[in-house]
């Protein structure tokens, strides 16, 4: 019976989670739905050895 209860409340805590999500989209807090992910490979690069270096940024 301990399970039924574990498996209903991991359930309940999902799908609220995922509500709470959605409504907050809705409310403009977050945009991860409409948006997707990244496209990283658009993004400026950095090599490490530039980043210890001791030269001034530019």
């Amino acid at each position: 019976m301990e399970i039924v209860i574990a498996l209903a409340f991991a359930a309940v805590v999902l799908v609220g989670a995922d509500r709470l999500l959605l409504w907050m989209e809705n409310r403009g807090h977050i945009h991860w739905r409409r948006k997707g992910r990244k496209d990283l490979s658009a993004e400026l690069t950095t090599e490490l050895d530039s980043m210890l270096s001791e030269q001034p940024r530019r």
